[in-house]
């Protein structure tokens, strides 16, 4: 859910802040370099949070087929960029999302475009995950969802413990592969799985 913040005056735009905050970083807004930053950093930053003006109705546009296939469905290397809201510095990675059919599957660009959705919001990592494996239960009632992702941080790679490799992986297991082992551990094998 998001929240309506009160900003001084309801006339500014994000560009009006920028040029402040430009402003008391000891810049000068109206030097050649920053003349039109704040413009583009306000469209920027709406492409970037685009993800929350859109469900997932209309993400998934009908995308979802009667099929009786039983085996596990896995999309992988799903690149996505995210803005962590602790800090609103950039996350990026992959994606490795995987579920077993039961009556219905999606159409394989729409969980690209999922988590694209939720990649593009004021985000963190673990939530993100969470939110994809839990959209795709809603959505076709699977036996079961898997969701890996692997994202570099630039919170902590460019401040902070500036630690230049590290990177965080999550997980969501939901109905079989949080129950089965061996479900589980096909997912697994097949996300690390890489072409020669």
């Amino acid at each position: 859910m998001l929240h309506e913040a009160k900003l001084e005056s309801p006339q500014e735009s994000i560009a009006d802040l920028v040029r402040k905050m430009l402003v008391a970083l000891g810049e000068d807004p109206s030097r050649e370099g920053l003349r039109r930053t704040p413009e583009r950093y306000e469209k920027a930053l709406k492409f970037l949070t685009s993800g929350c003006h859109q469900n997932l109705d209309s993400v998934l546009n009908g995308a979802t087929f009667s099929v009786h296939y039983d085996e596990m469905v896995v999309v992988k290397d799903i690149e996505f960029f995210s803005l962590c809201e602790h800090h609103l510095l950039p996350f990026f990675g992959k994606a490795h999302v995987a579920y077993l059919p039961s009556q219905k599957v999606l159409g394989l660009s729409k969980i690209a475009r999922l988590v694209n959705m939720y990649a593009r919001r004021l985000q963190i990592q673990e939530r993100m995950t969470s939110q994809i494996a839990e959209a795709i239960s809603e959505k076709i009632s699977p036996e079961g969802v898997g969701v890996i992702i692997e994202a570099r941080h630039l919170c902590m790679q460019m401040r902070g413990v500036e630690k230049q490799h590290g990177q965080a992986v999550t997980s969501a297991m939901l109905g079989s592969f949080r129950h089965n082992k061996q479900t589980r551990d096909e997912f697994l094998s097949l996300v690390r799985a890489r072409q020669s």
